[in-house]
């Protein structure tokens, strides 16, 4: 380990700029499309693409389970699966303070490129900016992607029906509870790591199994209640969730009754979504279990005409309740 920071230098365009590109993420993000020019040249295999652009600010920017490096991928790969897009290419810009640890830049380099390699996609082209110390926070991303759409299949969140069932692809609220607790400010002993993950294999293979689904959503900053009020508003439908369905870690679900929190509002980065018909609903469970993160694939409950733009939630009692609408800050930085 060394002690070498980055400095304004390094951000400057010249001799140093060159070495931290050649020596960190020319190193690790090489390929054939990974361009030195101004653009990368890329080809691409449908007329059809899927394009998305996400920011990652996330602090601290080191947390059990993954980095915001790992994150940077995942989030931007995840949002293109959501739209049954195969990625296939990245980009990435990065905003560092100076002063920042060069290993601490390397590492978040290295988890960019086995995430990438996970996930099946190239990072061709990048850009460093140098931010004066105080001006940024330790270091910030952005990724850029595009994918390749699926032939026959359409997905949106305006597409919910009421009959269809819910179903949530992993566990619930856990990393927003693991970034909780890696800011050392509550005192809690807990095991929790992100399930921060590239999520495309997973929507691959549902799609191999059925396109006969409706709506495929990451439940990111909001988790999974945001997220279902997000389609029963595009949608113009009721969501009826039934609360012992959802599947939840006991640390997490320990964690928030310390905190009075609810886990169907902390961030997700390994978790989705899905709406789809009810005869398609099995036929996509058998698929998500037979997936690595799959495995704790759940539903949750159903689409319905009655209360329109609303979330109802029975409750472990058996009572029926209105989930909360979210509204300010639930979590800050949780990605």
């Amino acid at each position: 380990m060394s002690d070498k920071k980055v400095t304004l230098a390094h951000g400057a365009g010249g001799r140093q700029t060159s070495e931290l590109i050649h020596s960190v993420f020319q190193k690790h993000f090489a390929n054939p499309q990974f361009t030195a020019d101004d653009a990368a040249m890329l080809t691409l295999p449908t007329e059809k693409v899927a394009m998305t652009t996400d920011g990652f600010i996330v602090s601290p920017y080191r947390f059990p389970g993954g980095n915001i490096g790992k994150l940077s991928i995942c989030g931007t790969v995840n949002d293109l699966a959501c739209m049954g897009a195969k990625p296939l290419y990245l980009t990435c810009s990065f905003i560092i303070e100076e002063g920042f640890p060069l290993d601490d830049l390397e590492e978040i380099a290295a988890a960019m490129e086995k995430t990438a390699a996970e996930a099946g996609v190239r990072i061709v082209a990048g850009d460093t900016k140098v931010a004066g110390k105080g001006q940024a926070d330790h270091v910030f991303i952005t990724t850029t992607g595009i994918g390749a759409l699926t032939e026959g299949v359409s997905l949106s969140g305006a597409y919910a029906r009421p009959g269809d069932k819910v179903i949530v692809t992993g566990d619930v609220g856990r990393h927003g509870c693991t970034i909780l607790l890696a800011r050392e400010e509550l005192g809690i002993d807990a095991s929790v790591s992100s399930d921060c993950a590239p999520l495309w294999g997973l929507v691959e293979a549902m799609l191999d199994a059925t396109h006969d689904i409706h709506v495929i959503r990451d439940a990111t900053r909001g988790g999974v209640g945001t997220v279902l009020y997000e389609i029963a508003a595009q949608s113009n439908v009721g969501v009826a969730i039934d609360q012992p369905a959802v599947p939840v870690e006991d640390a997490v679900r320990g964690v928030c009754g310390l905190l009075g929190l609810d886990p169907l509002y902390l961030a997700n980065e390994g978790t989705m979504v899905v709406v789809a018909p009810a005869k398609s609903a099995d036929t996509l469970l058998e698929a998500l279990h037979g997936q690595p993160y799959g495995q704790k694939a759940a539903i949750i409950g159903e689409i319905t005409a009655a209360n329109a733009g609303k979330v109802v939630l029975t409750t472990e009692l058996g009572t029926k309740t209105l989930l909360p609408q979210p509204g300010g800050e639930l979590l800050p930085r949780i990605c």
